[in-house]
């Protein structure tokens, strides 16, 4: 049976239904946020909504606090599920490198100064956006170039479009396809946290009225709103201080990671379009969809021969050189041999022609010579021409074997032949 995306998935993401919930390797830190949420709102249903029934008679608004604080916390989970629970912008990874990036090129060695080929990969390059040059890098986990404003994310171990930060508290990346989520969730904990102070507030006010007493002796009559106070208070800063800072943000057209990677170095912001087209880009375009699709079925490829390295480029090309090498030499041997047999027939003919009374003493010694040289193996020019093709694929002669060769052969035909037996 072919198996799914989500089962074979290289990321470090945990997946839920069958591939239809995608979550980060943290999602277990959700649990936390869940409870930090339903349970301060169920005492505060229990303890302070649930007495406020009957204080306003008229049209029932009593029971309007305690259904405002349960749709309101629902509306709340509901956005922690959408931001937490989706894929959040996760680029594809290649299976293999670009090949159309690698540019072959040959490099110096160290060692004799020969020239060895090697694979150069550039590792940015500029693409342009809304006019303006924009440098992107490559990724070597996900086998790519990032597209502008993605990063790769160590935790999920995704490059993310328009990658903002990973949260631990939602247990996922905030990028191009949750930002949204993720803002409406911070700024709707926000204003629940406002509704469940005021309404505490409220209710130690009517505790104080009823009971004609003070506020010391009202906060004792109601511990359960001292204790939601000042939670919703200290939550306050933190939800607050984030929408806040969110909101600057999303004026300005700028993420977290690029915020605080590049606030010292005062780069141009070429993605501000203005801080009212800059919400309308946030909160009125179409979310994107996924360009994953974690339930189809995995397409098998064919296995592709891995990429020379340098060092293996390096040893190929050592070994051509030493086979070239060998035949050069081969071949140089021959033409020695050759040589020498000519010149030993031009003195034995050259002997033969004198007429002096040595000529039989000459001859023997001649003889001796040839037959010395008689008894070296044959060499025939079609076996080694066989040698002169082999590997090398090339005519070429080493230049110091041919400049060896060729000043003994001019040595051997400027000896005399008194001297040649001398």
């Amino acid at each position: 049976m072919a198996k799914r995306v989500y089962q074979v998935w290289k990321g470090s993401n945990y997946f839920f239904l069958g591939g239809r919930l995608i979550f980060g390797p943290d999602a277990k830190s959700l649990l936390i946020s869940l409870l930090l949420i339903i349970v301060p709102v169920t005492v505060f249903c229990v303890f302070v909504a649930r007495h406020l029934r009957h204080e306003f008679p008229s049209y029932n608004a009593g029971y309007a606090i305690l259904v405002v604080a349960i749709v309101f916390t629902i509306h709340v989970l509901v956005l922690l599920l959408l931001t937490s629970a989706r894929d959040p912008g996760i680029v594809p990874r290649n299976s293999h490198p670009p090949e159309e990036e690698f540019r072959h090129e040959f490099s110096a060695s160290v060692e004799g100064g020969r020239q060895t080929p090697s694979l150069q990969f550039p590792r940015t390059k500029e693409v342009i956006v809304n006019g303006m040059p924009v440098r992107v890098k490559y990724c070597d986990t996900c086998m790519l170039y990032r597209p502008p404003r993605c990063s790769h994310c160590s935790i999920c171990n995704n490059c993310v479009e328009r990658f903002d930060h990973h949260c631990p508290w939602v247990g996922q990346c905030i990028g191009l396809r949750n930002y949204r989520f993720f803002f409406c969730f911070v700024s709707s904990a926000m204003l629940l946290c406002i509704y469940v102070f005021a309404i505490c507030a409220l209710y130690i006010k009517v505790l104080m009225d009823n009971n004609q007493s003070t506020v010391l002796k009202a906060l004792k009559e109601s511990p359960a709103s001292v204790v939601l106070m000042a939670y919703c208070f200290i939550s306050l800063w933190f939800v607050g201080g984030l929408t806040g800072f969110h909101l600057y943000l999303i004026s300005t057209n700028q993420t977290t990671y690029e915020n605080f990677r590049y606030k010292a170095e005062n780069r141009i912001n070429v993605y501000d379009l203005g801080c009212v087209n800059n919400f309308m880009e946030v909160f009125c375009t179409k979310v994107k969809p996924s360009r994953n699709n974690f339930r189809a079925n995995v397409q098998e490829e064919e296995p592709r021969p891995p990429l020379p390295t340098t060092r293996e480029a390096e040893v190929e090309m050592g070994e051509d050189h030493r086979a070239k090498v060998e035949d050069d030499l081969e071949f140089g041997g021959d033409l020695l041999k050759i040589s020498q047999r000519h010149n030993i027939e031009d003195i034995e003919a050259e002997i033969r022609s004198r007429g002096s009374d040595g000529h039989h003493h000459n001859s023997s010694e001649a003889d001796s010579v040839l037959g010395s040289d008689r008894r070296a193996p044959n060499v025939q020019a079609d076996i080694r021409n066989s040698s002169w093709g082999r590997r090398s694929g090339s005519w070429e002669i080493a230049s110091e074997v041919v400049g060896m060769k060729s000043n003994v052969t001019e040595s051997r035909s400027h000896v005399s032949p008194k001297e040649q037996y001398q």
